[in-house]
């Protein structure tokens, strides 16, 4: 009979830590986004996409900037595994600068934090030199 709850016992300790090997995984296509240049006031949005390649729902529970400029957008809900997500950042082109930023997406991944970059460069064509 010992020996009847000792195989149990090691049999649910067993199931459980198969359990508990389910994760997400984010596998995004690529890391940074340039925007080259671009004019004044043009389309700011660009998508970062990526795939959950583990064997658990991804939830991804928050995305950020380094600026107010830029304004990323996550999914709602959880991405299945083997399904594919995006996020979108929106950055605010009426600003001409160079543009050099981080995004950053928090997750339940095996990862959890994940930095994305988008970089380029807006330029005013309407704007004359007065040399």
């Amino acid at each position: 009979m010992k020996n009847l709850f000792a195989i149990l016992f090691v049999g649910m300790l067993s199931v459980s830590a198969f359990a508990q090997n389910k994760v997400a995984k984010i596998e995004f296509k690529t890391d940074m986004i340039d925007y080259g240049t671009i004019e004044k006031g043009a389309d700011g949005v660009r998508v970062f996409e990526f795939t959950n390649t583990g064997n658990a729902p991804l939830i991804i529970s928050r995305v950020s900037s380094t600026c107010g400029c830029t304004i990323p957008k996550k999914p709602e809900g959880p991405i299945l595994p083997g399904d594919k997500g995006e996020i979108q950042v929106k950055y605010n082109t009426d600003i001409v600068n160079p543009i050099r930023k981080t995004i950053t997406v928090i997750s339940n991944a095996e990862t959890p934090t994940v930095a994305l970059k988008i970089k380029g460069e807006v330029v005013d064509s309407n704007k004359t030199s007065s040399k």
